[in-house]
């Protein structure tokens, strides 16, 4: 096995410490967010960095990096207070991979790959079509953190869509009925399958 303590961390080639933080830690969520500029610019990017914070009221969580660079995603959000949540389907990851590529804010990313739009109800920010899960979301406010200078964004879920074989009769969403994938790192895409789901766990039970 292999050992780094926080000295051999420093002083790592930025590529070689970023590709081994981002993955040591291991699987993560995968989604495409949806999102539209005030203007109507309609914006779409890929984050790893979804986590859930709650489900009474109903919260996820999303982690921006430094906003040093102009963060279209982050702005829309903030300007409309809307976003969707699109999960990434097997057969859509090479396209939404190409959503991190910075295009300007002109340009929507739904223009440059072969993923379409899909507009539902009332809702003005994108949904990705055919992506497995697709929620609706609001912005409600965000957490500087001062170690990194990153963010960390909270929204509530106003809507969800969820393509049928996925949902089980207790309310469990079974990911991998929907060829749903995660990402290893900053660029390996994975599709994980389901080995047990076991019971609630109790003490000498």
């Amino acid at each position: 096995m292999q050992h780094f303590n926080l000295e051999d961390i420093e002083n790592m080639s930025n590529l070689y410490r970023l590709n081994l933080i981002n993955s040591v830690t291991g699987y993560k969520s995968a989604h495409l967010i949806g999102t539209v500029s005030p203007e109507g610019y309609e914006n779409l990017a890929v984050f790893s960095s979804v986590v859930h914070l709650g489900s009474n009221p109903a919260l996820i969580g999303i982690i921006l990096r430094p906003t040093t660079v102009p963060r279209h995603t982050h702005s829309n959000m903030k300007s409309t207070g809307i976003f969707t949540l699109n999960a990434i389907h097997k057969n859509q990851i090479k396209q939404a991979h190409h959503t991190s590529a910075k295009y300007p804010e002109t340009i929507s990313e739904f223009d440059k790959t072969t993923l379409e739009v899909e507009k539902r109800k009332n809702f003005n920010a994108p949904f990705v079509k055919n992506a497995p899960i697709q929620l609706a979301c609001k912005y409600l406010s965000e957490y500087h953190i001062k170690e990194n200078d990153t963010r960390l964004l909270v929204g509530s879920i106003q809507d969800f869509y969820i393509a049928d074989p996925m949902l089980l009769e207790d309310g469990w969403v079974q990911l991998d009925k929907g060829g749903v994938v995660t990402i290893n790192g900053l660029d390996g895409y994975a599709v994980p399958k389901l080995k047990e789901r076991f019971p609630y766990a109790r003490p000498k039970q």
